[in-house]
């Protein structure tokens, strides 16, 4: 009965006539179950009375009395103005475009106010307000308690309740949605099942489905709305994890398949192999603590009997690329190959310079492969690959194209994992026979949004940074004050050290009124910087030139590079100590941050400008202090999260992974971690546990697959 009735179209709902049930299709509800998981935005509650003397502390909820209508302005700006009083104060209601209120409200007239007050010029004002009327003139005057309804269109009252506000889309009306789905909970919310355990409900005390729905939509108390919202959001948050735990089983399946017999249970201890102590020796440093416990876990997982699935997070400088060719050789010693797949062309090409460098001496045969490499060279490149005479191929996304054949790919590491999509993740593992997966991220990542969008995974953290390096030294810098800011990276300039200035656009863009690089490299060329070497770079740049532009800038033969975000990932350039980034604003947190961490890089002090709009706003300047005040990327992260939303933080943001019904991951961290340890629980006493289909919950994360992001 449940299933069938909430799979029923949405013209089974009295009333519903076809231009009804077009505007709800255009927002994507079809059927009873996607109408009643429509969950509100908000919540006005009506159901008291707060007087106009206390429209600071909250939206105006009162009865009030016309006193009189005043008019401001002329022809098509002519304003209607509406005074009225309550039994606490006087408030001007103003009308903008509604002029016709003057046949609405008649003076001396009695209304229910709800409404958003501000004072200015001297009064109460509010132009977003909604009225009912009480009673007519002449009548008893009602009392502030009195009764509310439509006394002249017979509808049902907005007043004297708990008022859902749901999001729009064209087409549609609060008044449609609230009847509709009013409509919808009398004819089929009746039937409907719970879909939690019975005995998780009765732990926490949550409501049974049916009541929960009745009670998110029109509840009867704030206390009611609350536990509603607690056992819809604990609901949802249960089910992904259910779903982000069954992967997990899924992936652990094929134990066994690659033939390895280490116990999973075995804790992490740093034990290196030969290959793995001999690259150790050759560097002129240690590996961080950091980086001791990742290589660790990393070597643990690549021992046992199912394939690894990490990711390796770590801030900017923090040696992953170092951790990785570490697992690399563990996997190569054990007789398999390794793939290093980085966004960038720029970015991949260091990974394989520092691979030749480091991994060749040990008789490591890396390769590179990109796109723009030859036919002829490409060719035989891919015949040695097929052949296993190359154990690590280091590249771009041509690493996984249609003709690229590996002998036993054993180890994938998808550097900067937000810039590639599902698809190309999943292509370049095809390549190999359940492989073992490394995704390395240096934009961190929250804990609440590690556990939904990398749920399934193991999480290494790298916090702690090389001893020697020094904390950049950051600066705010208004925008007519960026003479200063020249004036000192002149003089870093003239110690012999390089700089870079990066700029949100490549080529002039008149209507956004902002710098771009192509105009400031010939500036700073020009008039500012006119004795020292200055280069640009960015994405529209053949990548041979690009290539040219890095090795020049490395080498110090140029000393100024003026670039886009292009620089944010790979660039390693010990001598830059100036990082300027014009318009700020218009970055990213995790952005800024990721740029910043391009200078730091060596022995010397190196130091960040931030230079902003003269014009921003005081919200926008609080934003930017978050950088001036925290060098700790997961600090910064978490608040980049809250102010962007997780999607850009993840590199989500195009597979609509994060539109959940009503729950937050932020918001609810502490129900999430609860719901994931009841979920991960109880799919070890039964596996078979999955998401209840066609019913609400299945609507919510249907529309949101929780796996797009991770690409196992």
């Amino acid at each position: 009965m449940f299933l069938r009735e909430l799979t029923m179209s949405i013209d089974h709902i009295k009333s519903a006539g076809p231009a009804s049930i077009h505007a709800l299709a255009r927002a994507g509800i079809t059927g009873v179950a996607s109408l009643l998981c429509r969950y509100p935005r908000d919540w006005e509650d009506r159901s008291k009375t707060v007087l106009l003397r206390d429209f600071k502390l909250s939206p105006v909820c009162t009865a009030v009395r016309v006193l009189a209508h005043d008019w401001f302005g002329f022809g098509n700006t002519k304003t209607l103005k509406v005074y009225v009083e309550d039994e606490s104060a006087r408030a001007v209601l103003v009308c903008f475009n509604r002029s016709f209120m003057d046949k609405v409200l008649l003076v001396g007239n009695y209304y229910r106010l709800w409404g958003v007050f501000h004072y200015k010029f001297g009064e109460i004002q509010s132009s977003t307000f909604e009225v009912e009327a009480l009673q007519k003139k002449g009548d008893d005057e009602p009392g502030i308690g009195a009764s509310s309804g439509s006394a002249d269109t017979g509808k049902p009252s907005t007043f004297g309740r708990i008022l859902p506000i749901y999001p729009l889309n064209t087409g549609l009306s609060q008044g449609m949605l609230r009847k509709f789905i009013q409509q919808a909970l009398v004819q089929y919310a009746g039937p409907v099942e719970d879909e939690l355990p019975r005995d998780i409900m009765i732990r926490y005390g949550l409501f049974p489905k049916s009541k929960a729905l009745k009670a998110i939509h029109f509840p009867e108390s704030l206390e009611e709305l609350e536990k509603a919202k607690q056992t819809l959001i604990y609901e949802e948050l249960f089910y992904l994890e259910v779903l982000v735990g069954r992967r997990a089983m899924e992936r652990k399946a094929v134990m066994g398949s690659r033939g390895r017999g280490k116990d999973p249970s075995e804790q992490a201890v740093l034990r290196l192999s030969p290959l793995q102590q001999r690259l150790l020796e050759r560097l002129p440093f240690s590996l961080t603590p950091g980086q001791q416990e990742a290589v660790a876990e990393i070597n643990r997982d690549i021992e046992w009997p199912y394939p690894m699935a990490r990711l390796l997070q770590g801030d900017v400088g923090s040696g992953k690329t170092l951790v990785s060719f570490l697992a690399a050789l563990q996997v190569v010693e054990q007789g398999g190959q390794a793939a290093i797949m980085a966004p960038t062309e720029l970015l991949a090409r260091q990974h394989a310079e520092n691979a030749a460098r480091l991994l060749e001496p040990l008789g490591i045969r890396p390769a590179f492969l990109t796109g723009n490499i030859r036919a002829a060279g490409r060719a035989a490149l891919l015949k040695s690959l097929a052949a296993g005479e190359i154990d690590l191929a280091v590249g771009t996304h041509a690493l996984f194209s249609r003709d690229v054949v590996y002998n036993n790919l054993r180890l994938v590491v998808v550097d900067e994992q937000h810039r590639f999509g599902v698809v190309q993740r999943q292509a370049i593992m095809a390549k190999g026979d359940h492989p073992d997966l490394l995704m390395m991220s240096a934009t961190p990542i929250p804990r609440t949004l590690a556990l939904t969008v990398f749920g399934d995974m193991d999480v290494s953290i790298i916090r702690d940074l090389p001893p020697d390096r020094k904390p950049v030294r950051t600066h705010l810098a208004r925008e007519s004050n960026e003479a200063k800011v020249y004036d000192f990276v002149r003089n870093e300039l003239a110690a012999g050290r390089q700089a870079y200035f990066v700029y949100p656009l490549i080529e002039a863009d008149t209507n956004r009124g902002l710098k771009d690089t192509e105009s400031m490299a010939e500036r700073l060329a020009g008039s500012i910087f006119p004795d020292y070497p200055v280069a640009m770079i960015h994405s529209r740049l053949d990548e041979e030139e690009k290539r040219k532009t890095m090795e020049h800038f490395r080498k110090g033969d140029i000393r100024i590079l003026v670039a886009t975000s292009v620089v944010e990932v790979g660039v390693d350039v010990p001598n830059a100590t100036c990082m300027v980034i014009e318009h700020a604003e218009r970055f990213g947190l995790s952005a800024l941050h990721q740029l910043r961490g391009r200078v730091g890089r060596g022995t010397d002090q190196s130091y960040c400008f931030l230079v902003y709009s003269d014009a921003l706003t005081d919200d926008g300047k609080t934003r930017l202090k978050v950088m001036l005040e925290n060098a700790d990327g997961f600090v910064i992260a978490e608040e980049d999260l809250k102010l962007r939303g997780p999607g850009h933080i993840a590199g989500t943001e195009q597979s609509g992974y994060f539109v959940l019904g009503i729950a937050d991951p932020l918001r609810d961290a502490s129900r999430l971690e609860q719901a994931r340890f009841d979920a991960f629980a109880m799919l070890e006493r039964d596996s078979s546990l999955s998401l209840p289909e066609h019913r609400c919950v299945a609507q919510v994360l249907n529309r949101a697959p929780p796996f797009g992001n991770i690409g196992l």
